[in-house]
C-alpha cells in the first residue's frame, strides 16, 4: 500500500478529523506511484499514522475513510453502511408508513466520502463522486444487501453524472443488483413519481423535505408561486395545505410536466394549479405586482465551486430583489441556496442586499438547512450545503 507523507506542521487538519487532505499538504509518497482511486495510508512528518482514505489527483489529493489503521475491507463497508442505516431508523424513516424516500448515506456527513445512496421504496440509487467509489460499487452492493436484507430489491447506479472527468472513466448507469421501474414514492402522505432513471439528481429533491412541510404551514389561504419548481414538492405540499391557488414555474419542459403529473396523481384534475414553461427571472419581471404573497426560490447551484462566488452572490441578490419588489406586504418568501460554495453569511448577505436594492423591510422568520438524514459532520463545515431563509416583507 502506497503511504502519503505530509510536509512538516501540515498534519494539523488530519488531527482535527477533517476528512479532505490538500495536495499542498503532501511531502512525497512511499512504495508505489499512487494512483486515482487508490487506498493509500497518511503519516506525518515524524512517521505518525494519520488516517487511510482514497487516492484523489484533483487538489482535494485524499479523501478519508477512517482515521484507525483498520482495514477497508468488506466488513468495514458493512459496518459503515450499517451506522447509516441505524441513524436512519432512529430518525424514524426506515420504517414511516407515511414516508417511502430518504437519504441512507450523505458522503462525509456519514464518513464516507464521496458516496450518496437514496432510497425509494426497495430501490436504493446510489452515485459516485469518485473513482475510488467507484472502483468499490461491488463491495458496497454487497454492504447494501447485508444491512438492508429483503427491504432491498434492486440497486441503481446513476454516477455518469458525478464521476470526476479527470478519472477517465466512462461510466454507464444501470442496476447493479435485482431491477425495478421507476415507482410512486410518499413523502409526509403526499405521493410523487420518482424517476432515478431519467430525473435529476437520483430522482427526486429529498433534501427539501422539512422544508416543504414549513411551507404547508404557511399556504392556507395564498396565493402561492413555485419557482424552478422541478417535481413541484412546494406546490403539492401547499395545495394539500389549502393554499388559495399556486402557480408553478420551470425554464424545463419536462419538469413542468412532472410537476403536472404530481399534482394529478394527489389531486386529480386540479383547478387551482397553474403551471408555466418559463425563465423565472423573466416570469418575476412580467407578473402583476401584488399577485403572489408567498414566493418560493428554489434555484438550482449558482456556484459549483470558488471561482463562480462572486457571480453566483450577485445572481442571489438580482433574483429575490426582483421577488421582493413585487410581493405585496404581509407575504412571505421561501428563498434557498444549495450551492457549497456560498456560505451561509454570504447568502444573508446577497439577499440582505436584495431586500436594501428592493427598498423593502425584510424580517427573518426562519434559517432553514437540509433534514437530519442529510447530516453535518460536525468536522466537516462544507457539508452545510443547503441554505434557506423565510422572510416576512413589510
Amino acid at each position: 500500500m502506497t503511504t502519503i507523507i505530509l510536509k512538516k506542521g501540515k498534519q494539523e487538519s488530519l488531527l482535527r478529523r477533517h476528512p479532505w487532505l490538500f495536495s499542498g499538504a503532501i511531502h512525497h509518497a512511499t512504495g508505489t506511484e499512487p494512483e486515482e482511486g487508490d487506498i493509500v495510508d497518511v503519516r506525518s512528518a515524524e512517521g505518525d499514522f494519520l488516517g487511510r482514505g482514497i487516492c484523489s489527483l484533483g487538489s482535494i489529493a485524499v479523501r478519508i475513510l477512517t482515521f484507525e489503521d483498520e482495514p477497508i475491507d468488506q466488513q468495514w463497508w458493512n459496518r459503515q453502511i450499517a451506522a447509516a442505516y441505524e441513524l436512519r431508523k432512529n430518525l424514524g424513516l426506515a420504517a414511516s408508513a407515511t414516508t417511502t424516500c430518504y437519504r441512507l448515506v450523505h458522503g462525509e456527513g456519514d464518513n464516507l466520502p464521496g458516496l450518496i445512496v437514496d432510497i425509494y421504496g426497495t430501490t436504493a440509487v446510489m452515485q459516485a463522486h469518485t473513482l475510488g467509489i467507484y472502483l468499490n460499487r461491488e463491495t458496497i452492493v454487497a454492504a447494501l444487501c447485508a444491512v438492508l436484507d429483503e427491504k432491498l430489491t434492486a440497486i441503481y447506479d446513476k454516477s455518469s453524472g458525478t464521476l470526476p472527468s479527470a478519472s477517465g472513466v466512462e461510466a454507464m448507469d444501470g442496476y447493479l443488483f435485482g431491477e425495478a421501474s421507476s415507482q410512486n414514492i410518499l413523502e409526509n402522505g403526499h405521493r410523487f413519481l420518482a424517476n432515478w432513471a431519467d430525473g435529476q439528481k437520483t430522482g427526486f429533491f429529498l433534501d427539501q423535505r422539512d422544508n416543504r412541510a414549513l411551507v404547508a404551514h404557511y399556504a392556507r389561504g395564498r396565493k402561492v408561486l413555485n419557482t424552478f419548481c422541478y417535481t413541484g414538492g412546494f406546490s403539492v405540499y401547499a395545495l394539500a395545505a389549502g393554499a388559495m391557488a399556486v402557480d408553478s414555474v420551470d425554464s424545463s419542459a419536462k419538469a413542468i410536466s412532472l410537476t403536472d403529473k404530481n399534482t394529478e396523481l394527489n389531486f386529480g384534475n386540479c383547478a387551482n394549479h397553474r403551471s408555466y414553461v418559463s425563465d423565472t427571472m423573466d416570469f418575476l419581471r412580467d407578473m402583476p405586482a401584488g399577485e403572489y404573497d408567498l414566493v418560493i426560490l428554489d434555484p438550482p447551484a449558482f456556484a459549483k465551486h470558488q471561482k463562480a462566488l462572486g457571480n453566483a452572490l450577485q445572481g442571489y441578490k438580482r433574483l429575490n430583489a426582483r421577488a421582493m419588489e413585487k410581493m405585496p406586504r404581509g407575504s412571505i418568501l421561501f428563498t434557498f441556496s444549495c450551492s457549497q460554495a456560498v456560505s451561509g453569511e454570504q447568502f444573508r448577505m446577497a439577499v440582505f442586499s436584495a431586500a436594501a436594492l428592493a427598498r423593502r423591510n425584510v424580517r427573518i422568520l426562519h434559517q432553514l438547512t437540509q433534514p437530519a438524514d442529510h447530516p453535518i459532520n460536525i468536522y466537516h463545515p462544507e457539508g452545510e450545503y443547503l441554505k434557506g431563509l423565510v422572510l416576512y416583507i413589510d
